[in-house]
């Protein structure tokens, strides 16, 4: 007798910031195929509305809001709402952009230095206590990041790097805390997404050619690639992974 596959994410709450992007927008849509209710948050109504229509046609359920992450009250305010609402909230993603500036940190200026480091360690802050808050009172739950560090580097990042190693410091800490109270918070990191760099930007060709050649299976990671690991670490069966990254680099970053 053939059983019938089980989703991975069935009856689970998963809110996603910066679900307009291209990543965000693809692990919202893997969450949602694997089961989840999803909660799409970001600043552009259009974008966020052409991934929950890209649910709804796929029988999913996605709603859409408006929310400034880097804002404490807007934050706790709509955390607060999406659990009213679902009963729950059992997985928060951040996925928002950290504005980063990346130019040699002998010519960038202090302002456009610290941007990125002021601004993941702020997001990430503020969007996981608020899902903690809720998610200690059921004694589970799943907080992921994106984009963790390690000891490979390049010249010209400005603090972006900076950031993504700071981001890994707040990633221990939560895990730290919040591991007693039945809550996982795991890093994925990708080494670059040649699908997620915008077709306007000049040097896009030069950034993709340049990915490849790092890895160490000759290609690089997919959104789907992204969507379908998130799900899997967001998911019970990755119920054992907690206080680390999840490395999907195909070999570029090598810990």
């Amino acid at each position: 007798m053939l059983l019938a596959n089980k989703v991975l994410l069935e009856n689970k709450v998963a809110v996603i910031y910066g679900a307009g992007g291209s990543i965000g927008g693809a692990v919202a849509c893997a969450f949602a195929r694997e089961g989840a209710r999803v909660f799409l948050a970001g600043r552009t109504q259009a974008k966020l509305a052409k991934v929950a229509d890209e649910i709804h046609a796929q029988g999913g359920a996605a709603e859409t809001a408006l929310v400034d992450a880097l804002n404490e009250h807007a934050v706790d305010a709509y955390v607060d709402a999406v659990a009213t609402q679902a009963g729950q909230i059992d997985i928060s993603f951040n996925l928002i952009s950290v504005g980063d500036v990346q130019e040699p940190l002998m010519e960038i200026g202090i302002a456009d230095f610290l941007q990125p480091i002021t601004i993941a360690m702020r997001t990430q802050f503020l969007t996981t206590r608020a899902a903690a808050r809720h998610m200690v009172k059921r004694g589970s739950g799943v907080i992921l990041a994106f984009g963790g560090g390690g000891p490979q580097t390049m010249p010209g990042l400005g603090g972006f790097k900076i950031a993504l190693d700071a981001l890994e410091g707040l990633r221990r800490q939560w895990a730290v805390e919040l591991g007693p109270h039945g809550i996982r918070v795991v890093t994925l990191k990708t080494g670059g997404i040649p699908e997620s760099i915008p077709d306007t930007l000049p040097e896009r060709d030069e950034i993709i050619a340049s990915l490849l050649p790092g890895t160490l299976l000759k290609r690089t990671a997919t959104l789907a690639d992204v969507g379908n690991v998130a799900a899997f670490v967001a998911s019970d069966q990755a119920r054992t992974i907690t206080a680390t990254e999840v490395n999907i680099s195909c070999g570029a970053i090598i810990d």
